[in-house]
Order: C-alpha cells, then structure tokens, then sequence
C-alpha cells in the first residue's frame, strides 16, 4: 500500500511542477475568504484517488477537493493533493503533496512529497518514519532552549487571531525563532526530520495533519490536541515536537487559551 501511495503521490507531483511556470494562466476560485484552490490542486486529487481506486476499489477516501467518499470503509485515504496553494500561486516553493491511509480510524501510513526538493517523507505504523529511504527521528533538544519552532496563522479563523498571538507572544522569548512557511504538512514532516524542534497551530483540517502526525510518531514525536489528548483530527487544533518540547509548548501555550480551544 505504501508503495502505490508513493505511485500516487509523485505522480501528483508531476502535475504540480508541470503547472508552476505556467501558474499565472490557472483559472483560481475562492472557497473562502483567503482559501484557495486552482485547476491543479483538482487534477492532482484525481490522480491521487485513480490511482489509488484502481489498486483498492473498496478503500474510502476523504479528500480536500471532492470530500468524502465510501466513508464507512475499513480502510480511509486522507488527501491533500497541494498543500500550501497560496504558496504555490506566488511561486513560493513551499508546498507539497500530503496523503494518509487509516485502517479502522487509526493512522496506518504517511507519504508527504515535495516536489520541487524532490523529498518523500513516508512512514508505516510500527515501521519507522524516512526521508528518501533514509530513518529520521525528531530533534534531541531538552528545553524551548534554542529550539526551532514551526507555526501558522488561523487566517481562516480571525476570532482565534487574538488568542493565537497570545500563545505566539509566550512562546516567542522562550525559543531561539519561529517560523511561519505556509505549508502544515510539510512543517509537520520538518519536525520529523529534525528540522524543526516543534510546531504548533489552530484550525487545521485532517488532510492537513494526518501524514505529518504519523510521521512525527514513527520519528519518535509525540502529537496532541491543545488539551494534551488525540482529538488533534477532529479539532484541527494541534501541538507537535519531540516529547520535552512537546510539553514544552502545551504547558506554555494551555494559560492563553479560551476553554473551546483546551477540549
């Protein structure tokens, strides 16, 4: 199954690059105020899920562009065909290609490809998390210390903006910077490698955290909701990091939150 996720994956990646130079003449709708979505992000979600439909006709999918299909499946794809499209549109080159399988609701593999490095990050339950064939494993940093941490802005959700900037503002004389890329799953995939000691973010979606979260845990990370608990797919609200800075953030941030973000 991994191996037909990678097919997919960097087949999507294909169309992603094909399109860049020529991003100036996609046809861009608005979903929402500021969440985009063009021409590619849909033709690469089409030949994620062919190509995954093909070699398991019974498997659901739940995936950004199209929802959710076959939802009582014992076996779920979750999708992101381009994650970080502003980016993308800007000719930023940070964004990527984002798809998890769940067996029975548990996360059971992870494949994040970015395209332009030409990176695949990919994990299975029990087996470890790699980047390009090669084991990673999260940063060994003890404290906040001279950490790294990645970060977004809920700029779909403004009404968070306010307790968001409070979380940003503990943190920020704790650590040595933070950054704020515009990608969660490759963030999420950064922290894995090592590449970033921690991350934290309100109001995220499942396609955009369930790769990254397996990653982080087969790279011997610990990833929660705002609470401390595993609700972080249903919330979209999550903390991730090796297991000190883990804590590290959750205890730093929990005073600055409203009751509705700590559940």
């Amino acid at each position: 199954m991994l191996n037909i996720a990678v097919r997919a994956a960097r087949r999507a990646g294909s169309i992603i690059t094909r399109a860049i130079e020529k991003r100036q003449d996609l046809v861009i709708e608005s979903k929402s105020k500021n969440d985009f979505v063009t021409e590619v992000d849909r033709q690469a979600e089409a030949t994620i899920i062919d190509v995954l439909h093909r070699a398991y006709p019974k498997h659901g999918f739940l995936a950004e562009e199209s929802g959710v299909q076959n939802g009582d499946a014992e076996y779920q794809w979750v999708i992101d065909p381009l994650d970080g499209t502003t980016n993308f549109l800007h000719g930023n080159p940070q964004f990527c290609v984002s798809i998890a399988l769940k067996h029975n609701n548990i996360l059971d593999l992870a494949v994040i490809y970015d395209p332009i490095r030409d990176e695949l990050y990919t994990a299975s339950q029990g087996k470890g998390s790699y980047l390009n064939d090669r084991r990673i494993r999260v940063s060994n940093l003890m404290s906040l210390d001279s950490s790294l941490l990645g970060t977004g802005f809920p700029f779909k959700f403004p009404e968070d903006l306010d307790t968001y900037l409070n979380t940003f503002k503990a943190l920020h004389p704790l650590v040595s910077d933070i950054r704020r890329a515009g990608s969660a799953a490759l963030d999420l995939a950064y922290v894995a490698s090592g590449r970033l000691d921690g991350f934290w973010e309100i109001g995220l979606h499942e396609w955009d955290i369930a790769a990254g979260a397996l990653l982080i845990q087969e790279a011997g990370g610990y990833v929660s909701d705002f609470g401390g608990g595993e609700r972080y797919l249903k919330t979209g609200n999550i903390i991730a990091g090796n297991p000190k800075i883990h804590k590290g953030i959750l205890q730093t941030i929990t005073p600055h939150l409203n009751e509705g973000l700590k559940k």
